[in-house]
């Protein structure tokens, strides 16, 4: 297990601010958050390429904080590889094993095993500068686990690779999960967080507000800013207040400029309602529906999206909802058309404080 306290560092305009979280043994744990959060320092600090001002690294339960790097049993991948240019593939792979004196017939096992294993075995005299970008991270991949490290890190491993080539380094990235080592990879791509991790740790200015499995991070974000960064369009912050004693979970949620009805066993207070862009219905007139929740709105943007188009319609609140371009034209949908918003109670998930 790798485990971060309190790390802190300051670096002029930007700070790493006390960021606490672990990796458990065997564990894949992503790291997500915009650029400039400051996820490739923390990975280098915890690489001991920089030291920090405050806080400590414990690897195993053993203080490696200030420990030099060679000595901290942990592989490092960086997003563009890094390969040494002036050395082949079969050289930058075994570098690591030559600078611990490792015999030669066992370097030469390892790097042929790992080479196959990772797909590389006709590349291994080659010259880094002739690889493509997806051969040069399997070379990097396999420099960084020759060594056997206790953790591995990945520094934006995809960032730089075309879709195919992304495709195949995420599906050997799970490959090497199934073989229960202790990863910890930061990168800015939810889709890519959800497709490896185990876990999942948001990033904001300089610290780690939320760890959690991509689930529960989708389901139960505890700040509209982690909501927004992994695409949920609709978090209303409120207070949940319980109809009537006779319905258990019949409850309304209170805005400062709309009220939604909920059924959620939570308890009464301050929190925050969650609602599927694809939960919401658009309609001309009122419709015919068990939904609890009709408003009245106004078209304020309309633009594309992954699956359809994306409608932004005030309704006292702005609520974006996710329709088919179908829809769209059959609604005649514009800026300023007014139109009905419906929502069902049971789309409704609120979040207690």
């Amino acid at each position: 297990m790798l485990r971060v306290e309190k790390l802190s560092k300051n670096m002029g305009e930007f700070s790493l601010r006390d960021v606490s979280f672990e990796a458990r043994e065997g564990e894949y744990l992503v790291l997500l958050g915009a650029s400039g959060t400051g996820k490739s320092v923390l990975l280098e600090t915890i690489a001991g390429i920089s030291l920090p001002d405050t806080g400590r690294v414990l690897l195993g339960g053993r203080d490696i904080t200030y420990e030099k790097i060679q000595k901290r049993d942990l592989g490092i991948v960086f997003q563009n590889g890094a390969l040494f240019p002036h050395l082949t593939v079969a050289k930058n792979v075994s570098y690591g094993l030559k600078c611990r004196g490792e015999k030669s017939a066992e370097i030469r096992s390892r790097v042929e095993g790992l080479a196959e294993e990772l797909g590389f075995s006709s590349l291994l005299s080659r010259n880094p500068v002739t690889l493509s970008g997806g051969e040069a991270q399997r070379v990097a991949l396999a420099r960084a686990l020759a060594i056997r490290p206790h953790c591995l890190l990945l520094d934006e491993p995809l960032s730089s690779l075309d879709r195919g080539a992304c495709s195949e380094i995420r599906s050997l990235l799970r490959r090497l999960k199934r073989r229960n080592i202790t990863i910890i990879h930061v990168t800015h791509d939810y889709e890519e967080a959800l497709s490896l991790a185990d876990r999942v740790g948001i990033m904001e200015e300089g610290t780690v507000v939320q760890t959690d499995t991509p689930e529960k991070i989708f389901t139960q974000p505890i700040s509209g800013f982690v909501a927004d960064f992994v695409g949920i369009r609709n978090f209303i912050p409120g207070r949940l207040v319980r109809k009537s004693p006779d319905k258990e979970r019949a409850s309304e949620f209170v805005s400062d400029r709309i009220r939604f009805n909920v059924l959620t066993d939570e308890k009464e207070g301050e929190g925050n309602i969650i609602i599927r862009s694809e939960d919401i219905i658009l309609s001309a007139q009122p419709v015919s529906t068990s939904a609890r929740n009709i408003f009245k709105g106004k078209v304020v943007d309309l633009f594309p999206a992954r699956l359809g188009m994306e409608v932004i319609v005030d309704v006292g609140v702005e609520l974006a909802a996710l329709v088919t371009r179908e829809s769209v034209e059959r609604l005649g949908l514009e800026h300023g058309r007014e139109l009905f918003v419906s929502v069902k109670a049971s789309a409704v998930r609120f979040i207690g404080a």
